[in-house]
């Protein structure tokens, strides 16, 4: 039987309802913030970061976490003897910025949020030299400064040995024309993908599947040589350059995707009903075909939940 995200335990029909319900409250909070001579910008409301406008500047605002990537590296480590947290740092504040950069903003801060299931997950001197080392390291490629963050211990909630690293950041908006508006998309736009590095940090629940039907586990063997563990840990693309760029440029990006949950479907995220059709499909990394294969995952399930060798996309003119 072929392998489903939602077997994994990752139904989105079963999130989406709630996260509809969040975004329905929230929109009431709205007026709470006038008499700072503050407004939401609605047509931000269930985009990938929220903005608030002034009479002088645009900030995002963005809440983001790694998921489950860190089991992978726990793992990998125990054949490999690294710890990749320097890896893993780096995709968790990719998922924070990746989002905001969606909307037209650019990362000023960035903090990080790390909880733990007991004080002794604390005391490893390489993971914590490596993820500090990635997480500044990350900030550096975003731009932002590292704002500092918050380290629970949450012994009964986060299991002992393991921990969940996540994060949040502020952002701005230089100039309004950098504004990122799905109203602005028209039919005969181009999609343009942007490459990924491979799984990036969205599915790893669904490829952590794989390890318990393959003899090998993470110490299987791609087709390029690596190992599957260490495919998986190939630290995610950060884009916030590319927009910089785009909009140094003067180049109108009509919309903006960051491709994690939902897969290619995210492509689609857009009020209108447009035909989204793609010409040319980038050529999937090894380690999604070799998570196709052992799965198995067909086509339908792959493309419609993990970024399968696109892990952005824009639209443009």
């Amino acid at each position: 039987m072929p392998l489903t995200y939602k077997e994994t335990g990752v139904d989105y029909d079963a999130m989406d309802p709630f996260k509809r319900m969040c975004q329905m409250a929230a929109v009431k909070t709205a007026d709470n913030i006038r008499h700072f001579g503050i407004s939401e910008i609605t047509a931000s409301r269930g985009e990938s970061a929220f903005l608030l406008q002034g009479d002088n500047f645009i900030l995002a605002h963005v809440e983001e976490g790694l998921g489950t990537k860190n089991l992978v590296a726990d793992d990998t480590r125990k054949i490999t003897g690294k710890t990749y947290y320097d890896q893993i740092a780096q995709c968790t504040v990719a998922m924070i910025v990746n989002d905001m950069i969606t909307v037209g903003a650019l990362p000023i801060s960035i903090a990080m949020h790390l909880a733990v299931g007991d004080s002794e997950w604390l005391k490893d001197e390489q993971r914590n030299q490596d993820l500090v080392a990635g997480w500044q390291h990350a900030c550096d490629l975003s731009g932002a400064v590292w704002a500092g963050g918050e380290t629970p211990t949450l012994k009964g909630i986060i299991i002992p040995g393991t921990a969940e690293l996540n994060g949040s950041a502020i952002g701005i908006v230089r100039s309004k024309n950098h504004l990122i508006n799905p109203a602005n998309i028209e039919a005969g736009d181009a999609i343009v993908f942007l490459a990924s590095s491979g799984i990036h940090a969205n599915g790893l629940t669904l490829a952590r599947q794989i390890v318990a039907k393959h003899p090998k586990g993470y110490a299987a063997t791609l087709s390029d040589g690596s190992i599957y563990g260490e495919a998986l840990l190939a630290p995610t693309l950060i884009y916030t350059k590319v927009i910089a760029r785009c909009q140094l440029r003067g180049v109108p990006i009509h919309y903006a995707i960051n491709i994690t949950g939902h897969g290619w479907r995210k492509l689609m995220r857009a009020p209108q009903t447009f035909s989204y059709v793609i010409n040319r499909i980038p050529e999937p990394q090894p380690v999604f075909r070799f998570i196709q294969e052992h799965g198995p995952v067909d086509d339908r399930e792959a493309f419609g939940n993990l970024n399968m060798g696109a892990g952005f996309a824009l639209i443009v003119p």
